[in-house]
């Protein structure tokens, strides 16, 4: 799954850090993210984008064709 959350956060001048701290995970968890190691949860999909104030379709895009 492709994501933009790392341009979500320059947007809003967050840092891992506080992104993570704001949604309940760990740094490590944002980077992951951010690196696309790692597809967050529903739940934390929904966090994010309620953060950013935007769609979950805005920051990550799913397609199943790919890989």
């Amino acid at each position: 799954m492709e994501n933009d959350l790392k341009v979500w956060r320059a947007k809003r001048d967050v840092t891992q850090g506080e992104l993570a701290d704001e949604v309940d995970v760990s740094r490590q968890t944002i980077n992951a993210i951010e690196r696309g190691r790692y597809d967050p949860s529903l739940e934390l999909a929904f966090e994010l984008a309620a953060f950013f104030d935007c769609r979950i379709e805005d920051i990550f895009d799913y397609d199943p064709d790919a890989d």
